[in-house]
Order: structure tokens, then C-alpha cells, then sequence
């Protein structure tokens, strides 16, 4: 009872070659085609509530908590990616009075990094980590 607890080792890839990249891919696409069709309709960018500022509060620090868990380079600018657009959606959620232009710019650049984070979702899916390795041979 009283033995110290082995360090938790990490896992290198949380992401690549596992169907979380294939779930990534279509979660990214799903909320890049959700920006593109406001981009296309003119509507509000941005709702203003307290719980979509909330809610993209809790992915954000989500994101910030899976980069520290991986060791992968691939998932670290992917995860890093995702805080950028996580950050972006709380502070315009939050920013009610926000300039409709720099909303709009905004709304751009969310549908970009929705872009770059689904590519990177999908050459995780075809990866098993960045040295050539198995993703088993990885872990150990």
C-alpha cells in the first residue's frame, strides 16, 4: 500500500494511425463546411451566448490538456491548431460588439484552421508516428 506510484509514461501518438484521425477528418470537415455555409448565407458570425462561450472555453482548455499528453510533433500542431480555433471562438462568442468586418475575417480564418486541422487529421490516419515506426513499437 505504501509503494510510490510508478511516472505515468506517456503514449507518443494519441492520434495518428488510430480512428480518432478518421473521426478528426470528419469532425473538421463538418465544422469547416458549418463556417463556409455562413460565410455564404451573410448571417451573424457568431452566436453570442454564455453557453457557446463556455462550451468553447471547455474544448480549448481540452486542447491545451492534449497537447501536454502527446510527444507526437504531427498531433501537437494539430492540437495546437485546435486551441487557435477554440480561442477564436471564445473570444468572438464572448465579443458581442465585435466589428462585423473582423467578425467576418475571423469566421475566415476559423474555416481555414478547420481546413488545416482536417489535412492533418488525414495524414495522421495514413501515419503511424513520425520516425517510420509501428504505432505499437512506438508506445513501448
Amino acid at each position: 500500500m505504501d509503494q510510490p506510484l510508478a511516472p505515468r509514461k506517456k503514449s507518443a501518438h494519441l492520434v495518428c494511425g488510430s480512428r480518432w484521425a478518421l473521426v478528426g477528418a470528419v469532425a473538421c470537415a463538418y465544422f469547416g463546411y458549418q463556417a463556409y455555409g455562413t460565410i455564404a448565407e451573410g448571417s451573424d458570425p457568431w452566436s453570442h451566448n454564455w453557453w457557446n462561450v463556455l462550451t468553447w472555453a471547455v474544448w480549448a482548455v481540452l486542447s491545451v490538456f492534449l497537447i501536454s499528453e502527446t510527444r507526437c510533433r504531427r498531433e501537437r500542431i494539430l492540437f495546437g491548431i485546435l486551441f487557435l480555433q477554440f480561442a477564436i471562438g471564445v473570444a468572438f462568442s464572448a465579443w458581442a460588439s465585435a466589428p462585423s468586418p473582423l467578425a467576418r475575417d475571423a469566421l475566415w480564418a476559423s474555416l481555414v484552421l478547420w481546413g488545416m486541422a482536417g489535412l492533418l487529421c488525414l495524414a495522421a490516419l495514413v501515419s503511424n508516428g513520425s520516425n517510420g515506426k509501428s504505432h505499437a513499437a512506438a508506445s513501448v
